[in-house]
C-alpha cells in the first residue's frame, strides 16, 4: 500500500472517528453450483441437478456487535416454486435489485429501519419515480401453467425484503394439497380454509395483504369463535386442517414457522352410539327384514363383519371371495386389508358370481350394480336410510349405524369371556375386529361398556 493511501485512510479514520469499513457485501445470486452464463452448454442431468437445489440471494452484513461480516438469511422469495432457470433468474434478479437499493439507502437487518421506510415515502409524494409503491416494491412475474400464461404479482417489503400475498400463498398451498389428497378429503379440507379465508376477510384482513399478517394470535381468535359456534372436536379439527396448509407454507419457503403447530389441542369427548337393548335389537331387526333387506344387509356387514360404514360403501364385488369366505377391505390410505366372512354373512348375501366385479357392491336398489357417487355420499345415503327405521322407533341421536357394530362387539366378546381369560378373549376378539393393537381394543371396549363385573352384591352382606 503506498505511502499516499495510508495517508487517507488515517485522515478517514480521524475525522470520522471508525474504521473504512464496509458495512455489507454486494448481493449475489445462488444457482444452484453452476454458471448460468452457460446454461445451455450444461448436459441436462447437470441443469436438472442445479434446478433441484435451492437459488436465492445472499449478501453478508456487519455485525454491529462483533464488527465482522456476517452472512444473512437467505432470501428465496418463492424462486424454488419455479421450475425453470429463467423463471427463477427473474424473480432473483428483482429481488437483488430492490436489496440493493434499499442496501445503499441505509437499510439495516440490525435496526428497524423507520426513518429509511419515511424517506421511501417523502420520495414517492414527491412524484420521484421509484419502483416502490407506498412501502413496497412491485414486480410480475410470467408463470407458465399448463399451457396458460398467467401474471402473478409478487410484493417485496422494505423491511423484511420479500412478502407473499395470502390469496397467493392459499392459493400455492391448495394446488399442491389437491395432488396429495384424496377427493373426499381434499373437499372436506378445503371448505375448513374456506370457511378460514371468509372468518379473515370478514375481519378487515384482505387476500392482498402479507400472508405474515396471519399471526398465532389471529388463527386462535379463529379457532376461538369455531369451539364458541360449533364444539371442541371441530375446533381441533380446523386446527389440524390449517396446520397443515400453512406447513405447506413453511415448505415452500413462503413463511418462516409454522406457529400453528404451537396452538394446543383442546380435550374433547367424543360422541359415540349407544348400544342397543337386547328388545329394541330384536324388533329393528325384524322390522328390517320386513321393510328394506338392502339396508338389512348393510347392516349384516356391520354386524357380523365388524366393519364401519365408509368400509362397506367402498367395496366392490370383486372384493368378496365366497369361495374362499374373505373380503377385501379398501381402508382409506392404508394397505388392503383381509378379512374372513362369517358363514352368518355369506347367507344374506345374493349370488355374485356372475356379476361384474368392478361394480359396487351396495347400491339404492340392491346388491351389486353401478354407483358413481363418493364414498361419503354413499354412507350418507344409507345414514338416512337409516334415521327413517330409527324415527319409526323413536331412537335418538344417540342411535346410528355404528350402535350395530359396538353392539355386536360386546355380545361376542361376553360370549368368548364365558370360555377363555381376559386376555385370551381379547385376543381372539382383535383378530376380528381388526384393532391394530391390544391397547385400541382395550380402550373401544372400555369406551363401548363391553366388560362389566359380575353382581357384587353380596360382598355387602357381611
Amino acid at each position: 500500500m503506498s505511502s499516499f493511501s495510508v495517508f487517507l485512510r488515517a485522515v478517514h479514520d480521524t475525522v470520522h472517528d471508525y474504521p473504512m469499513k464496509l458495512t455489507y457485501t454486494e448481493p449475489k445470486i445462488y444457482t444452484g453450483g453452476v454458471d448460468v452464463s452457460k446454461w445451455s452448454s450444461l448436459k441436462k442431468s447437470e441443469q436438472k441437478a442445479a434446478l433441484s437445489k435451492a437459488w436465492y440471494v445472499y449478501y453478508s452484513y456487519r455485525d454491529p456487535q462483533t464488527q465482522k461480516l456476517k452472512r444473512q438469511p437467505n432470501i428465496k422469495a418463492g424462486a424454488n416454486l419455479l421450475t425453470t432457470k429463467k423463471e427463477r433468474l427473474l424473480i432473483l434478479k428483482q429481488i437483488k435489485k430492490a436489496l440493493v437499493f434499499v442496501l445503499d439507502r441505509g437499510y439495516n437487518p440490525y435496526a428497524d429501519n423507520k426513518d429509511l421506510k419515511d424517506d421511501l415515502l417523502i420520495l414517492l409524494e414527491r412524484g420521484d419515480k421509484l419502483s416502490f409503491k407506498s412501502n413496497e416494491i412491485n414486480h410480475r412475474e410470467t408463470k407458465v401453467d399448463q399451457g396458460v400464461v398467467k401474471e402473478v404479482t409478487k410484493e417485496v417489503h422494505v423491511n423484511d425484503v420479500v412478502i407473499h400475498s395470502i390469496q397467493e400463498a392459499f392459493d400455492k398451498a391448495m394446488s399442491i394439497k389437491v395432488q396429495t389428497l384424496k377427493a373426499n378429503s381434499y373437499s372436506r379440507y378445503k371448505s375448513r380454509i374456506n370457511q378460514f379465508r371468509k372468518w379473515l376477510k370478514a375481519n378487515n384482513i384482505k387476500e392482498t395483504q402479507d400472508i405474515k399478517v396471519i399471526t398465532k394470535k389471529v388463527v386462535v381468535e379463529y379457532l376461538n369463535e369455531v369451539l364458541i359456534k360449533t364444539s371442541a372436536r371441530n375446533r381441533n379439527n380446523s386446527r389440524t386442517d390449517i396446520s397443515s396448509l400453512f406447513q405447506v407454507l413453511f415448505d415452500n419457503d413462503l413463511i418462516d414457522v409454522n406457529f400453528v403447530k404451537q396452538i394446543n389441542v383442546l380435550k374433547s369427548n367424543p360422541e359415540r352410539n349407544k348400544t342397543y337393548k337386547s328388545s329394541e335389537l330384536d324388533k329393528i331387526l325384524n322390522y328390517l327384514e320386513e321393510k328394506d333387506q338392502i339396508l338389512l344387509t348393510f347392516v349384516h356387514f356391520i354386524a357380523y363383519g365388524f366393519l364401519r360404514p365408509i368400509e362397506i360403501c367402498r367395496l366392490k364385488v370383486g372384493d368378496i371371495d365366497v369361495k374362499d369366505s374373505k373380503m377385501y377391505i379398501r381402508a382409506k390410505n392404508k394397505p388392503v386389508k383381509i378379512k374372513i366372512i362369517p358363514n352368518i354373512l355369506i347367507e344374506s348375501l345374493p349370488d355374485l358370481s356372475f356379476k361384474d366385479p368392478s361394480l359396487s357392491l351396495f347400491t339404492p336398489q340392491g346388491i351389486g350394480g353401478v354407483w358413481d357417487i363418493s364414498d361419503d355420499y354413499k354412507r350418507d345415503h344409507f345414514s338416512k336410510r337409516y334415521k327413517k327405521i330409527k324415527d319409526h322407533f323413536n331412537l335418538g341421536s344417540d342411535y346410528g349405524l355404528y350402535s350395530f357394530r359396538h353392539t355386536f362387539v360386546t355380545k361376542l366378546y361376553r360370549s368368548l369371556r364365558e370360555e377363555k381369560t381376559p386376555y385370551e378373549a381379547k385376543s381372539a376378539l382383535m383378530q376380528i375386529t381388526g384393532h391394530n393393537t391390544m391397547e385400541a381394543l382395550e380402550k373401544y371396549l372400555r369406551d363401548i361398556d363391553a366388560e362389566l363385573p359380575e353382581d357384587f352384591s353380596k360382598y355387602f352382606n357381611n
